[in-house]
């Protein structure tokens, strides 16, 4: 008899921790990948940056700047029914050289300014950010983390070149999830016309990324909470944790990389990085800056950061 007690109390403490763990699960997806609003951001002291950073991103003159310009609206539905918005800026003198670009966690198209004026005003390109999915005017209820972005980055891109034309010359470039996008679609069959990525302050994946937070944020383990978390993400949104890689994505990869990272960056540590480097199947540069938090590099180091850039792409994007 007391057996069968200890047998049912057992069971009973089971299916308690068994419904806290769904419970958990949902409460996770709505919290991180649900579109609303993030409030469990409010005071990370992993997203602090500088004065300076914090400066420049909100008062900089790069705001003014996109303010000034004429975008044209562009809009697309996906390959999954959603109608996205992007915003083309055609560049002061006729080329065929344009800059795709892809915003971070919970930005929006315009965020992409600050390095689109340099783009734009030193090296003549054409200028095109999307809002991606579940951001900005563009339609879904879910955030990707840049595995279903991936597509809609494909998808941009043959847009481009229907603009542009056949000869178009593209460098894809993104920040921190913007920049997990650009690198998870250089592992898919990109056309000739893209010749450099850029990726500033990225992830190896969506599981490593969450792992790292669930510790980091919420001291708790990866094991069953992060499974669970999978498990509603692949219900409500269609996606798993482990199959959104970067790191298996660059793997494949046949375009050239620039990888940019800071080595403060407690938001999504700069080993990322470097494994995503060591991992690149194509030809790859790595310019770590020192001090820099997450996603800072072109404040604290702007000199360094666009003569980087700027021989970076010189080098694989025709004049």
């Amino acid at each position: 008899m007391k057996k069968k007690w200890i047998l049912k109390i057992g069971i009973g403490f089971l299916i308690i921790l068994l419904i806290i763990n769904i419970a958990l699960g949902f409460y996770l997806y709505d919290m991180a990948i649900a579109r609303n609003v993030k409030d469990f951001l409010n005071g990370n002291q992993d997203l602090e940056v500088s004065a300076a950073a914090m400066e420049e991103f909100t008062e900089g003159d790069w705001k003014d700047w996109v303010r000034s310009q004429e975008f044209e609206t562009w809009k697309m539905e996906s390959y999954d029914g959603l109608r996205l918005n992007g915003y083309f800026l055609e560049a002061k003198e006729p080329t065929n050289k344009t800059v795709v670009f892809a915003h971070g966690y919970l930005g929006r198209a315009s965020d992409m300014g600050l390095f689109g004026q340099h783009y734009y005003e030193e090296l003549g390109f054409n200028m095109f950010t999307p809002d991606l999915r579940g951001h900005g005017d563009s339609e879904g209820d879910y955030i990707g983390f840049g595995w279903h972005d991936r597509l809609d980055i494909l998808d941009w891109v043959n847009k481009v070149m229907e603009e542009i034309g056949a000869n178009a010359q593209i460098v894809l470039h993104g920040v921190s999830m913007g920049a997990a996008t650009v690198l998870m679609a250089s592992g898919e069959e990109l056309p000739s016309n893209v010749k450099a990525i850029v990726a500033d302050s990225p992830y190896t994946s969506v599981n490593d990324l969450f792992s790292y937070q669930l510790d980091r944020m919420f001291h708790l383990p990866e094991f069953p909470i992060l499974p669970t978390t999978e498990l509603v993400t692949k219900m409500k949104a269609g996606y798993t944790f482990k199959e959104a890689s970067a790191l298996k994505q660059v793997r494949k990869a046949k375009v050239p990389i620039l990888y940019i990272h800071g080595d403060n960056d407690m938001f999504v540590p700069t080993e990322n990085t470097q494994e995503l480097y060591e991992n690149t199947k194509s030809e790859a540069e790595m310019m770590i800056v020192p001090e820099a938090m997450h996603g800072e590099s072109i404040v604290l180091a702007k000199e360094k950061y666009l003569n980087k850039l700027y021989g970076f792409l010189g080098k694989y994007v025709d004049e």
